[in-house]
């Protein structure tokens, strides 16, 4: 399988809400880059919402497809964390995730009633946020005395690198990410500058 130069994303966190027999289910979708990124919007959820019964939720994160996780969080296997990958993997979105908040509303749902009331918030609250195609970074730390402080910005910017991180004193310190389809054409130009250093980063 041929490596992505892109991505399809969100950008901004949404929410949606979905009621069933009582039962409200409030689903929250948020960008994220590591898995710490969602364990700190988990823990406010909980925090926000201590009365809730069940805090479900799925993620996936990177290109390569490997790094996704979902949970039930007690309610029927299967009922609740891998509908809400699925509405993640059909928009097939990367870098997301979606925990859906319930509370309880005294009637059974039922495990189809579940997997409807689960999968339907996530796809609600994917419905009312932009999603965007980004291109996949590769990080690099780059130092450079200051005097090439616009040689370097230039080739930054002609190649939309982001820049993650910077110090700037006699001597810089830029963290940049670098689109994976214009990698070459970048670390060529860099290095083409005098006293400038270029190191992967991870």
């Amino acid at each position: 399988m041929k490596e992505k130069d892109f991505y399809t994303t969100i950008e901004k966190l949404s929410s949606a809400e979905f009621k069933d027999r009582g039962s409200k289910f409030i689903a929250f979708a948020f960008p994220i880059e590591t898995a710490d990124d969602f364990k700190q919007q988990l823990q406010l959820l909980k925090k926000e919402h201590p009365k809730a019964v069940h805090h479900c939720f799925a993620y996936r994160i990177g290109t390569d497809g490997n790094n996704f996780r979902s949970s039930d969080d007690g309610e029927p296997s299967g009922t609740a964390g891998k509908p809400i990958l699925g509405q993640i993997d059909s928009k097939e979105l990367t870098n997301v995730a979606i925990i859906v908040v319930r509370y309880w509303g005294g009637t059974l749902l039922g495990v189809p009633g579940l997997i409807n009331a689960y999968k339907t918030s996530a796809t609600l609250a994917l419905q009312v946020t932009p999603i965007v195609q980004k291109q996949v970074e590769i990080a690099y730390s780059i130092e450079f005395d200051y005097t090439q402080m616009n040689d370097v910005m230039m080739v930054l910017k002609q190649f939309n690198c982001n820049v993650l991180a910077q110090e700037m004193q006699l001597f810089c310190m830029i963290q940049t990410g670098i689109p994976k389809n214009r990698l070459d054409e970048v670390l060529y130009r860099l290095k083409d500058l005098q006293h400038v250093s270029v190191k992967k980063i991870g």
